[in-house]
């Protein structure tokens, strides 16, 4: 999101019998926070039925976003599980490794910053 902020002063002074207006102005930019995409790795073990469930409850992606995702995981070795500011991102991460390892499963996120 950009925001755009001016803020002006307006001064008069006189010159000669000349009225001079005089404008400052300062302009500030917010740039919109660096995103990173959540990507969850391929492996032998981790069952399809659990990435689902992690998508949907980790990700909240409705079942049949979630099983497309885990078909493309599944096929391509790799996918996107969602785009998020960086904080936000990483406690997806920590959710997901916290998750897997209770489970038992060797399931790997990682992160990726956007361009």
């Amino acid at each position: 999101m950009r925001f755009n902020q001016r803020v002006g002063r307006e001064r008069e002074r006189t010159e000669g019998g000349t009225q001079v207006v005089e404008r400052t102005s300062s302009e500030e930019r917010l740039k919109r926070p660096r995103r990173y995409k959540v990507l969850l790795h391929n492996d032998d073990f981790t069952t399809m039925e659990f990435v689902v469930w992690i998508l949907q409850h980790v990700f909240h992606h409705d079942e049949a976003t979630a099983t497309a995702i885990m078909l493309h995981v599944h096929r391509h070795g790799i996918g996107v599980a969602g785009v998020y500011p960086r904080e936000i991102a990483e406690t997806r991460v920590a959710q997901v490794d916290a998750l897997a390892r209770e489970h038992e499963f060797p399931l790997r996120t990682s992160l990726e910053e956007t361009d």
